[in-house]
């Protein structure tokens, strides 16, 4: 038996279902010998209609669940788009929406909530809003936060856990952002979520990967996995064009240092899963979300092999760190066949 700090791994599914099928995902993440993933886009049916998991109908969720069962899949979170709006209603060149706060509560984070404890889950990815695009994000930081922990004290009645996604373009874009917004909204069912990927796009290497991951430490409750190979002819403006990513790759051979960010993970996990299994959840989550095949505001695209190459770099990388993890075995067939 390994001494090892253990994590659980998982995945955004629909980046590997050329459809977005429910079917193509399920079989994605059995053959790869995954037990969890985040429903994002999702065909229920299989009959072309496409929609995100929040808007799923009770008929479609019911669906979904008997697939679970029957594939032996389990929901780490709802790959959730909250937080993906305009904080203030000002044309500022971007394709970004305003929605009154109170109507957005009412319908996108109650959708989202109903989303989460139809499937089981305890956690929600969320986001921390779009100030004008070009502004500094410090005067929107007030009211970031107010809204922010309006939306996590909704989902502590349901007793379920807000992560706060790093990303480029909004209020927590870099880990002092986040680690700011986390120590101000200060409840105890929200955590930040680290991605290398969504900084190394931002032009930062390794080292400033870390630093911003070191910056997290205390708030953040679990990983996703992507990586970006910095394009050194690309000016950098300040904002990053999300339509145009496209120098994704798997995490063993990027920009955002995945060696030294996890030697460090492994260090902090005897914790971390403390902390995490107190709010409900079975462990830490490291969570491929690779966009191999191209990325952008709401989602990306691996393609089944895509997914097979960014779990087995993200396995090589964790095999050299010494960080545990479970995948499927024989021992696993031989139970379902009832021997």
């Amino acid at each position: 038996m390994s001494d090892n700090p253990r994590v659980i791994l998982s995945a955004f599914a629909d980046e590997a279902a050329n459809h977005k099928t429910a079917v193509e995902q399920m079989v994605a993440l059995s053959a790869l010998g995954l037990r969890y993933y985040s429903p994002r886009f999702i065909d229920v049916n299989g009959d072309g209609n496409i929609k995100h998991v929040v808007d799923l109908n009770k008929s479609e969720y019911k669906s979904l669940l008997k697939m679970h069962d029957e594939y032996g899949i389990n929901v780490t979170s709802i790959g959730a788009r909250v937080g993906k709006i305009k904080l203030v209603d000002k044309d500022d060149g971007s394709h970004n929406v305003f929605v009154p706060f109170k109507e957005y509560l009412k319908k996108e984070v109650t959708n989202t909530i109903n989303a989460a404890t139809t499937l089981g889950t305890k956690l929600i990815r969320g986001f921390s809003f779009y100030p004008p695009k070009g502004e500094d994000a410090k005067p929107y930081m007030s009211q970031a936060v107010d809204q922010i922990g309006q939306i996590v004290d909704l989902c502590a009645k349901e007793g379920l856990v807000y992560g706060l996604e790093i990303e480029p373009n909004l209020i927590g874009e870099t880990g002092p952002l986040l680690a700011e917004l986390a120590r101000k909204v200060n409840r105890p069912n929200m955590v930040t979520i680290y991605d290398g990927g969504n900084i190394a796009a931002q032009n930062k290497d390794a080292m400033q990967c870390l630093s911003e991951f070191n910056d997290m430490k205390k708030s953040m409750g679990w990983l996703h996995i992507k990586d970006y190979a910095v394009d050194k002819d690309l000016e950098w403006t300040g904002v990053v064009d999300e339509e145009r990513l496209k120098n994704f790759v798997p995490a063993n051979v990027g920009d955002a240092g995945h060696e030294v960010v996890l030697r460090e993970l492994r260090e902090m996990l005897p914790k971390m899963e403390k902390k995490m299994k107190k709010l409900g959840v079975p462990g830490v989550f490291l969570e491929v979300e690779p966009h191999l095949k191209g990325g952008g505001q709401f989602g990306g695209f691996s393609g089944p092999d895509g997914i097979g190459v960014a779990v087995r770099a993200l396995c090589s990388v964790l095999d050299y760190v010494g960080i545990d993890y479970d995948l499927r075995t024989f021992k696993d067939i031989q139970e379902l066949r009832g021997f």
